[in-house]
């Protein structure tokens, strides 16, 4: 019971729309922008960092609380699959007519809860990448998919698997949203979701 709460608490809070709420202050509505996506990144790219971190770190905190809750109620197990759930809840949206973002921000803030080790060895990762490259997205991919295989250093082999299962769920997310855009461009139309 307790893992149905946790994944419900999940859900709820990646559904919120923190990115469009965010761009919408600006007066920018994200789903009519660049590839439509109403995540953090497409906030970045139309509002630029300093109008757009609220958002990095709104969708960043949806995962922290999902995996905490999840943490809460019962073991990593039951945070994995909170997290999980807010992932979705971000990807498919109760509260924005089921279109979100593709949840890389969402699983960023629950890396860490999941493993806090990892997560402090992706950081620093990214950080020496983004320097070193002078790019935060560069530095940023850096850290979200150099993750897992810093976790194999610290977790055991099923917990890294948990997080390539999550991982996976962006990637089809990813592969999803470019199918969409692939068809609205050769509508000539608005992005659809």
């Amino acid at each position: 019971m307790n893992d149905v709460a946790a994944c419900l608490i999940g859900y709820v809070l990646g559904s919120i729309p923190v990115s469009l709420l965010v761009a919408r202050r600006h007066g920018v509505d994200l789903r009519r922008t660049s590839d439509g996506n109403p995540g953090a990144w497409n906030a970045l790219e139309q509002l630029g960092a300093q109008r757009a971190w609220p958002a990095f770190a709104g969708d960043g905190l949806k995962g922290t609380l999902a995996a905490a809750a999840g943490l809460a109620l019962g073991d990593v197990w039951t945070a994995y699959a909170a997290a999980g759930a807010a992932m979705l809840g971000h990807a498919f949206p109760l509260f924005a007519g089921f279109r979100g973002g593709k949840s890389v921000m969402t699983f960023a803030g629950a890396a860490p809860v999941l493993a806090p080790a990892a997560a402090a060895l992706a950081v620093g990762a990214g950080a020496a990448a983004g320097l070193a490259t002078r790019s935060f997205a560069i530095g940023t991919r850096v850290g979200v998919f150099g993750f897992p295989a810093l976790q194999l250093l610290t977790d055991p082999v099923e917990r890294v698997a948990a997080t390539g299962g999550l991982m996976c769920l962006i990637g089809a997310l990813f592969a999803r949203r470019g199918r969409s855009a692939r068809a609205m461009s050769a509508r000539g139309g608005e992005p659809t979701r």
